[in-house]
């Protein structure tokens, strides 16, 4: 009986844990963009618009799509997502400079 009732536990368990996981940085696209606004606003960030501006080309010459970004309001920086032959990589910029911060594939 017991053993019947171990794998919908670690089920159970798995889901728990991946809830509890998420991160903070999960959160909806309109949080996101709210959060973006307000440190605009107050002249701690430049806009999508501006960064994808400076970073978006460079890898579209490379042969990359653009899939789109998220913002980190903790890191104040915007992630933009590409791919490449079935490669996905993540471009981390800082909203206050524009700089590159980070490339993972």
């Amino acid at each position: 009986m017991m053993t019947r009732k171990l794998p919908s536990l670690l089920a159970g368990f798995v889901l728990a844990t991946a809830v509890l996981a998420t991160p903070a940085a999960a959160q909806p696209l309109r949080e996101q963009q709210e959060q973006a606004r307000q440190e605009m606003a107050a002249g701690n960030a430049l806009s999508r618009r501006d960064v994808e501006r400076r970073v978006v080309p460079a890898y579209l010459r490379q042969g990359y799509e653009y899939l789109g970004f998220e913002y980190d309001d903790r890191a104040v920086a915007y992630r933009f997502k590409f791919i490449r032959d079935g490669r996905v990589m993540f471009v981390d910029v800082s909203a206050r400079s524009g700089r590159v911060l980070k490339r993972s594939r």
